[in-house]
Formats: structure tokens, sequence, C-alpha cells
């Protein structure tokens, strides 16, 4: 069953070697760090890819627990500002789905950059064995080709340099197709998140296959 942040980080961690202690034990996590993408804005978080994500792997037996951590309107800014808070409970995979908004808004790609950039490094320094993967994401044409350019850049740049796995596009198939987005074009249908779920599956299930016990 895919938990939502809250309940997951209450009550607080106990402290690293207790956890550690406790780790053979315990299913490991799948953190989905992100916007109204991931709390399934408009459909429901039952429906939203994390938890089709949970389903593949409740179906394979595979001793993952997937938790939500998703606000909606979330900024890249807004994500470095609580991330430490998140961090108070272990995190053995961590997929980071942020900047949508930031596109959306025009904030300056390099604010955003390094935004991401600080999120992955916090992470990578509070749990160094956290396998990271990026979610890429794309800035609507409307923005102009040069920032379009600038803010798809950030992503594949980041992965390089950071070292993370790169889901290329999590929209991929379904930006811009109207059939698969809620009236306001921006939100995918619970058949728009199938098709997320298949994006991010292609790079997070060989990462998983690593983790298992």
């Amino acid at each position: 069953m895919l938990i939502p942040l809250l309940i997951w980080l209450l009550p607080i961690a106990p402290p690293d070697n207790l956890q550690d202690a406790a780790s053979d034990s315990r299913p490991m996590t799948v953190l989905f760090y992100g916007n109204s993408l991931t709390t399934g804005f408009g459909i429901g978080m039952d429906k939203a890819y994390p938890q089709l994500i949970q389903h593949k792997i409740d179906g394979l037996g595979w001793p993952f627990r997937v938790i939500n951590g998703g606000v909606g309107g979330e900024t890249s800014a807004g994500g470095l500002s609580r991330i430490d808070w998140v961090l108070r409970n272990r995190v053995d995979v961590f997929v980071l789905e942020l900047g949508g908004n930031d596109g959306l808004r025009g904030v300056d790609p390099r604010a955003t950059r390094r935004n991401l950039q600080a999120i992955i490094r916090r992470v990578r320094a509070r749990y160094p064995e956290t396998k990271i993967i990026l979610a890429g994401m794309q800035a609507p044409p409307n923005m102009g080709q040069r920032f379009v350019t600038e803010f798809r850049e950030i992503y594949t740049e980041l992965a390089e340099s950071e070292r993370v796995s790169l889901i290329p596009f999590i929209l991929e198939g379904v930006g811009g197709i109207a059939e698969l987005n809620l009236p306001d074009g921006i939100h995918p249908t619970a058949k728009g998140h199938a098709i997320m779920a298949e994006n991010v599956w292609k790079v997070l299930e060989p990462v998983l296959k690593d983790l298992r016990p």
C-alpha cells in the first residue's frame, strides 16, 4: 500500500545505528518527491503514478514500500526548503520529480538547476547509499526556444554531473496530448498516469532489481 508522506514521517525514525540494525527486516522505501503530478491532482493519489508503481512492485513480491512525497504547486525552491524535514526517515530510492512549476512560471533555469542540485546533494550527504533518480521535465513551447532548451538541459546535465539515473521526460507520450490530460491541459488523466508509470518503471525497475536482498 502506498504511504502518504506525513504518515510515513510519524513517528520520527530512530537514530541511524538502530535503523541500520533493523534494516534487514524492514521494507525498503522508494520516495517520490514531487509536485501535483506526483500527488495525482484531479484524479486522486490512488490512481497517480506512484501508486501504480507500488502495484508493479507488489505484483513481483519485492520488498519495497512507495512513499508519496508530492506537494501540489511545489517548486524546486519549495522542495529544497523542506528536504531536511523529509530526510528524517531513511530513504533507499529517491525519485526527484520537481521543476515543472518552475518552467511554467518562467523561473531562471540556472536557479532551478541550483535547487535541484542542492536537493540531490543533501540526500546523498544524509544517506550516501541512497539511489537517486531524476525525472526530466520540459517547459511549454510558449516560453520561447531559448528558455525551453536551457530548461530541458537542466536534467541531462545534472544527471551526468551528479551521477544519478535519469528519466528523460516523465511526461513522454502524455504531455500535449489532449485526451490524456485534464481540461487544464497540464495534469494527466488516469490513463496519462499509467503511461507516466511506464516511463518511470523503465528506469526504476533495474535499480530495484539491484537493491533486492
